[in-house]
């Protein structure tokens, strides 16, 4: 039998702050503050993207991204975004979501980079506080960024680093791989590594291989996000493996951007076949169309039967960094779904 997606207790590792959004949240806080969207966040919704592998399709998924960006203009927008998000995680049966925002973005509107953050933190812990989800935070430096502003995101995250919800539990780096030279960030991640941050970079989606054996050799992840087009070399191929990271796979941004054709060409069982642990993310829903369980659907779809798709949950609330509480109470969950006829 199949069961329900949306009933799999699950853990949500690789969700953007501004690509969370409901595309309505969007329509009203623009209306609300006077911005004039493009088309494809209005009528033409979700937005179709040309190829992100090459320059001008990642200049259109970029120009979308800003304009959604620039209707969060303040704390109450702020909140908005993180509780929505975690309710409708909720609502897929995630139990643990850890949220990946970078608090330059917003900190023009609130007084500074920590208010942003603190904003975020607390209404992490104010939604958590329903029992339904618990809510962790990522903080992501930006490629477009010179690498000694990814210290100083790496220093206030590690001011705030815990191991439960409504704090930070890891460290990013995010945008366009084509960017900046990743062994230039690798400071940043030492500073978050001294604070017992999970290391969570993204790789391997825009960029082939070598960005995936680049960010292993010197970032030395947890995990990585996307990361998929490692099974272009066996040998990265296996220094995944034997490294134990983790990838955050993310099915509908795959095919969104271009990365695949198709979601029956996203390797996913190459990858589990090399023995890598894999926690499916819904990535920017906001732009890409689909949420997390969509991501379960889209792997039952690549021929997964119910007990692989128990596995990536096990898998993500493994790889998290949520409280061991949280983590039994969701594998005893995984193992009663699977056995409920």
């Amino acid at each position: 039998m199949t069961r329900s997606v949306q009933d799999l207790p699950k853990a949500h590792l690789h969700l953007h702050f501004t690509g969370s959004m409901r595309v309505e949240t969007v329509r009203d806080l623009a209306v609300h503050h006077g911005i004039r969207l493009p088309d494809a966040l209005l009528t033409a919704w979700p937005p179709h993207l040309a190829r992100a592998t090459d320059e001008r399709g990642w200049f259109r998924f970029q120009r979308l991204y800003d304009a959604a960006r620039a209707c969060v203009r303040g704390e109450s927008d702020m909140r908005r975004v993180v509780r929505e998000a975690a309710l409708d995680d909720a609502a897929e049966g995630s139990r643990w979501l850890e949220i990946q925002v970078d608090p330059t973005s917003y900190a023009p509107f609130v007084g500074g980079i920590t208010p942003a953050l603190e904003i975020v933190l607390d209404e992490a812990r104010a939604v958590s506080a329903s029992g339904r989800i618990g809510v962790a935070v990522v903080v992501a430096a930006s490629r477009m960024r010179h690498p000694l502003e990814a210290r100083t995101l790496a220093r206030l995250a590690a001011r705030y680093a815990g191991d439960d919800a409504g704090t930070v539990v890891g460290f990013g780096l995010s945008n366009d791989e084509r960017r900046g030279v990743t062994e230039e960030y690798a400071p940043a991640f030492a500073i978050a590594r001294r604070a017992g941050l999970a290391l969570v970079p993204h790789g391997g989606e825009l960029l082939g291989a070598q960005s995936v054996m680049e960010t292993l050799e010197h970032l030395a992840p947890d995990r990585i996000g996307h990361g998929v087009r490692c099974v272009e070399d066996p040998q990265v191929l296996d220094a995944v493996a034997e490294a134990g990271v983790t990838l955050e796979v993310c099915p509908g941004s795959n095919v969104a951007l271009g990365v695949y054709a198709a979601a029956a060409e996203v390797p996913l069982r190459r990858l589990v076949d090399a023995g890598i642990g894999i926690a499916l993310g819904a990535d920017d829903p906001l732009l890409f169309g689909s949420r997390l369980a969509a991501q379960y659907a889209a792997a039952r779809d690549l021929g997964f039967d119910d007990a692989g798709l128990a596995a990536f949950a096990t898998s993500s609330l493994t790889a998290s960094r949520a409280p061991e509480h949280v983590r039994k109470a969701a594998v005893a969950d995984i193992e009663t779904w699977l056995t409920t006829t």
